[in-house]
């Protein structure tokens, strides 16, 4: 039995764990207990989904707001947990949010994840075309002559 709840203090380690084995985490994305609770505070949500038994994090869905729309990532379940159909009850938990916020969700996911491209689709997500996505995480590498 597995329960999908909010994220609390103290679950940031679990967290990490889990974006490392499934690749969402890695140093240089600045992910951090305090980013995750100025993301909650600004109109966010993290949900956490545990294995009642061991009371392990096992799968992690983070929706962020910018003001004008929602963003889902971080969305993932542990190898040891996938194949079981976990991650449609997280997405499920993740769109009532979605629904309660009455806003429109954006994500992004591998090309070659086809499970998960496949899970998004048929939950309504429609693929936005050939969109290239950049980012800038190194900010001394800013240009002021642009």
């Amino acid at each position: 039995h597995m329960t999908i709840r909010e994220y609390k203090k103290g679950d940031f380690e679990g967290i990490v764990n889990l974006w490392v084995v499934t690749g969402m985490g890695r140093p240089e994305r600045g992910d951090d207990a305090q980013i995750i609770e100025r993301s909650l505070a600004m109109g966010g949500c993290m949900l956490i989904m545990t294995d009642d038994e061991s009371g392990k994090i096992i799968g992690t869905s983070w929706i962020t707001f910018d003001g004008r729309r929602l963003f889902m990532h971080h969305f993932g379940i542990i190898p040891e947990y996938q194949g079981r159909g976990l991650s449609k009850e997280l997405l499920k938990k993740s769109l009532d949010f979605v629904k309660q916020k009455g806003i429109q969700v954006k994500l992004e996911v591998h090309r070659n994840n086809t499970i998960a491209r496949n899970l998004y689709i048929n939950a309504g997500f429609e693929y936005l075309g050939d969109y290239d996505v950049y980012i800038m995480r190194d900010l001394d590498k800013i240009r002021n002559q642009v």
